[in-house]
C-alpha cells in the first residue's frame, strides 16, 4: 500500500527519495509528498496524484537538505487531497506513516481538547501531534516517539524528523513493514528494500515493535522498552534491472512473460527425475509433515485462488482434508482445529496484514504447525513461520498478480506430491505428476505464444461492461482468477462461476450482452461442461472458449471462439490455463486505455486490514 522511504546522507537527500518513490509506484496510491530538513527548517511538498506532480512541484522550486523523508499515500482516512497528503507536521516534527490507528478518534479528541487544530482528517496527524507534544515537554526525538507509539493502537511503519535534532531519522514499525539501508557515510529507511536498491544493496530488516535511530554515520535499534537491540544486516539479491520494464509496454506484460523462468527457478534443485527432493522445507520439516493429517490455508486475493487449487490437489492425491479460508474472515471466527493440522499462510509479499494476523492467531489454536508459501525471504510471514518454501517469483512490480499465482501454483504442487509421497500415493502416479510439474514452465511457455490470438478474443471484451467466467472442479479457481483479472485492471464487472450453478441463478444474466468465458480442459468433467455451453448459446451467450486442444468441442458458430491450449496433463493444467487468462485480461485493459499496471483503488502490497 503506501510507501515510505526516508534519508540521513552526507548529500542532497530529495532527488533520492523521488527515486525511491518511484520505485515504490507499483504499491498503488493517490497522492505523494516529501519533507527535507535543512538549517533548522522544514521544507514540504506534496500533491495529489502521481509522483510525477509532487516532482514538479519540487523542481519547480527544489530546496536543499541532508535529512528527509517521503511517501505515497493510499487513502484510509480522508479523501485523496494535498491536505491529507503526508508528511505531516505539528511544530517541530514532520512524520510519514503506513498502516492504521485505530484509536485515533479517542488520541485526536483529547489532543483537540488541549488545544491543538488539525489541518488534515488522517489519523496521520494525531501522532505528529503527539510526538511534538512529547518533545515540547522536554523529551528527545527517540524517547518522544517511544511513548508516542506506546499509546497506539493499530498498525504503524512510521519514518519521523524533528527540526530540534537535525541529521537523524527515527522509525519505528508494529503490524507494517519497515527496514533500514546500510550505506557508507549515509543511511536510509523504506517499507520495502526496492525503494532503497538505487542506494544500497545492504539492509536491516526490522522486527516487530522495534525503534531504528539513524543518522549518516550510524544505526541504533531500540526494542519498545527503550532497550538497545542488534538485528543483522543482510545482503539484497534485488538489483535496478530487476524492476525496469525492458522492452515490455507494462509491467504485468513483462511478469506474465517472466513465468516460465520463474516456476523453473521455484522448482529448481526441489524436483528431479525420481521426486521432490528431500528437505526442500527444512531440516525439520520432513519429520512434521509426516504427522500431518488435515490442511488449513489462508490467504487473501490471488493467494486465495492459488490455495482453492491446492485443495483440490492435496484432497485428491494425499487424500487429506483440506479448508481454505480468506484471512479477514478466519481471523473473527472460532475455526474448528483437528488434531494434526497443518496451518499454510500463502503471501506473495509476506506483509499482507491479515494473513500475517491470521498466522498469529493460528498459534492459540493449537496447530500442528505453520507453512509460508511466500516470494520475500525476509518478510514477516516467513520469519514467524515454523516451515517456509520460497517461491522465487523475484518483484512483481504490477498490482494484478500473475508471476506470482503461477509460482504459488508451483509450491503448492511440491507440498502436495511431498504429502502425497508420504501418505502412499501410488507409485507410477506419483512420477507421472512429478513429470507433469517439471514440465511446467515449458507448457507455460507454450500458451504464451498465443498472444496473438487472445489479443483478438480481447476484441470481444473491450466494449462490454459485464462477463461471466465459466470452470468446473481444479479449473473453477483458474475461472475465478481470470475473473479477478479482467475486473482488476479493465475495470469490467467480472464473475465467476462453477459451471454446473449456471443454472441456478447466473443463467438469468445470459444474453447477446454477456460474454461467457469458459475454462474447458480435456478430463471427466468435460461432458458436463459441454452441457452448460449449451445452456449459454441457447440463450444467444457469447462464448470464449479456452479448451485443451485434445477436448471434442464442437463449434460454437457465430456467436462463439474457441481457443486451443496444449495444458500439460491434468496436474498442472491450472497453471497453464491461468496464462492466456491473464493475457486476455491484459489486452482488454490496453485496448481500454486504463492504468494496467497501477489500477484505480488498487494496492500491490495489503498492509492495513
Amino acid at each position: 500500500m503506501c510507501g515510505i522511504v526516508a534519508a540521513a546522507a552526507q548529500r542532497d537527500v530529495a532527488p533520492l527519495l523521488i527515486v525511491g518513490l518511484k520505485a515504490l509506484e507499483y504499491r498503488g496510491y493517490d497522492s505523494a509528498g516529501l519533507a527535507v530538513l535543512d538549517r533548522g527548517e522544514i521544507h514540504r511538498v506534496r500533491a495529489k496524484g502521481k509522483v510525477r506532480e509532487m516532482e514538479s512541484l519540487y523542481l519547480a522550486d527544489p530546496f536543499p537538505g541532508s535529512t528527509g523523508i517521503a511517501h505515497t499515500r493510499w487513502a484510509t482516512h480522508g479523501v485523496p487531497n494535498e491536505a491529507n497528503a503526508h508528511p505531516h507536521m505539528a511544530g517541530s516534527v514532520a512524520l510519514v506513516h503506513n498502516g492504521i490507528i485505530e484509536n485515533y478518534a479517542a488520541l485526536r479528541a483529547d489532543l483537540q481538547a488541549r488545544g491543538h487544530e488539525f489541518t488534515s482528517e488522517t489519523d496521520t496527524e494525531v501522532m505528529a501531534a503527539l510526538i511534538n507534544e512529547h518533545m515540547e515537554s522536554g523529551l528527545g526525538l527517540r524517547e518522544a516517539v517511544l511513548a508516542t507509539v506506546r499509546e497506539l493502537e493499530g498498525a504503524y511503519a512510521i519514518a519521523v524528523v524533528s527540526s530540534k535534532e537535525p541529521g537523524r531519522v527515527v522509525g519505528a514499525r508494529h503490524g507494517a513493514p519497515l527496514l533500514v539501508g546500510v550505506g557508507i557515510g549515509e543511511h536510509f529507511l523504506g517499507s520495502d528494500a526496492q525503494a532503497l536498491i538505487q542506494v544500497t544493496n545492504k539492509i536491516i530488516y526490522l522486527d516487530e515493535d522495534d525503534v531504528a535511530d539513524i543518522t549518516r554515520d550510524s544505526v541504533a535499534i531500540y526494542s519498545l522498552d527503550g532497550e538497545r537491540v542488534q538485528r543483522s544486516v543482510h545482503e539484497s539479491e534485488l538489483s535496478a534491472d530487476a524492476v525496469e520494464r525492458g522492452e515490455f509496454r507494462h509491467y504485468m506484460q513483462k511478469e506474465i512473460f517472466e513465468q516460465p523462468n520463474a516456476v523453473a527457478a521455484t522448482l529448481e534443485a526441489r524436483i528431479g527425475p525420481h521426486g521432490v527432493l528431500p528437505s526442500i522445507f527444512g531440516v525439520d520439516g520432513d519429520e512434521l509433515l509426516t504427522r500431518v493429517r488435515g490442511v488449513h490455508i489462508i490467504a487473501c486475493g490471488t493467494s486465495y485462488h492459488a490455495g482453492l487449487v491446492a485443495k483440490y490437489w492435496l484432497e485428491e492425491h494425499a487424500r487429506l482434508p483440506v479448508s481454505v479460508e480468506v484471512a479477514s474472515e478466519y481471523r473473527y471466527r472460532e475455526a474448528v482445529v483437528p488434531d494434526g493440522t497443518l496451518f499454510v499462510a500463502i503471501s506473495q509479499s509476506g506483509e499482507t496484514a491479515d494473513t500475517l494476523a491470521a498466522m498469529r492467531e493460528s498459534r492459540r489454536r493449537g496447530y500442528l504447525g505453520t507453512l509460508a508459501i511466500c516470494n520475500v525471504p525476509e518478510s514477516s510471514v516467513v520469519r514467524e513461520a515454523d516451515l517456509k518454501l520460497m517461491t522465487r517469483a523475484g518483484p512483481e512490480i504490477g498490482v494484478a498478480s500473475t508471476k506470482a499465482f503461477t509460482t504459488q501454483l508451483a509450491a503448492l504442487a511440491l507440498l502436495t506430491l511431498h504429502l502425497a509421497q508420504q501418505r502412499g500415493l501410488e507409485r507410477g502416479r506419483y512420477i507421472d505428476l512429478c513429470t507433469q510439474l517439471q514440465h511446467m514452465p515449458r507448457a507455460i511457455e507454450n500458451a504464451l505464444k498465443l498472444e496473438p490470438q487472445v489479443i483478438a478474443l480481447a476484441e470481444h471484451l473491450i466494449h462490454r461492461q459485464h462477463a461471466l467466467f465459466l470452470g468446473r472442479g481444479v479449473q473453477y479457481p483458474v475461472a475465478l482468477e481470470g475473473s479477478l483479472k479482467l475486473k482488476e485492471i479493465s475495470y469490467i464487472h467480472a464473475e465467476a462461476y462453477p459451471a454446473g450453478e449456471l443454472k441456478h441463478g447466473p443463467l438469468a444474466l445470459v444474453d447477446e450482452d454477456m460474454p461467457v468465458i469458459a475454462v474447458a480442459p480435456n478430463g471427466p468433467l468435460l461432458d458436463k461442461l459441454k452441457s452448460n455451453l449449451q445452456e449459454v448459446r441457447a440463450r444467444g451467450g457469447e462464448l470464449l472458449v479456452f479448451a485443451d486442444g485434445e477436448a471434442s468441442l464442437e463449434n460454437h458458430g457465430a456467436r462463439g471462439v474457441t481457443l486451443r491450449i496444449n495444458g500439460g496433463g491434468d496436474f498442472i493444467a491450472p497453471a497453464v490455463f491461468t496464462v492466456p487468462l491473464q493475457l486476455l485480461a491484459y489486452h482488454v485493459a490496453v485496448l481500454r486505455g486504463t492504468d494496467v499496471d497501477q489500477p484505480r483503488n488498487l494496492a500491490k502490497s495489503v498492509t492495513v486490514e
